[in-house]
C-alpha cells in the first residue's frame, strides 16, 4: 500500500507559477513511477509528467518546457513546478504511485488538488 496526499494547488493569474507536492506514505526510490496526472472538467484523467526510481522523466507535451517534475527521496515526496501557466492548465491534479510489490502492480492516487488559471 502506498498512501499519497497531494498540496499546493491554488488559484493563479495565467503567466504564473505554483509548485504541487505529494508526500508518500513509503520510499519513493523503491517506486517504479512517480507521476502527476490532471483532469478537466469533461475530460479524461492525462498524464502530466512521470519521474522513475532512476530520475529520468518524461513530459506531456503541453507542458514541456513549463513544468518539472523533481522528487526529494530523503522527504518522500515527489513535486511539479508549474511555469508560464495558462488557463488551460486548469484542472485537478492527481499524485500517482505505479508500484510493483514483488507480486503485481498497482496505482495508487492521492485525493487530488484543485488548480485554477484565470485568463
Amino acid at each position: 500500500q502506498v498512501q499519497l496526499v497531494e498540496s499546493g494547488g491554488g488559484l493563479v493569474q495565467a503567466g504564473g507559477s505554483l509548485r504541487l507536492s505529494c508526500a508518500a506514505s513509503r520510499n519513493i526510490f523503491a517506486i517504479n513511477y512517480m507521476s502527476w496526472y490532471r483532469q478537466a472538467p469533461g475530460k479524461q484523467r492525462g498524464l502530466v509528467a512521470t519521474i522513475t526510481n532512476r530520475g529520468t522523466t518524461n513530459y506531456a507535451d503541453s507542458v514541456k518546457g513549463r513544468f518539472t517534475i523533481s522528487r526529494d527521496i530523503a522527504k518522500n515526496s515527489v513535486f511539479l513546478q508549474m511555469n508560464s501557466m495558462k488557463p488551460e492548465d486548469t484542472a485537478v491534479y492527481y499524485c500517482n504511485a505505479h508500484y510493483n510489490n514483488g507480486v503485481a502492480y498497482n496505482d495508487y492516487w492521492g485525493q487530488g488538488t484543485q488548480v485554477t488559471v484565470s485568463s
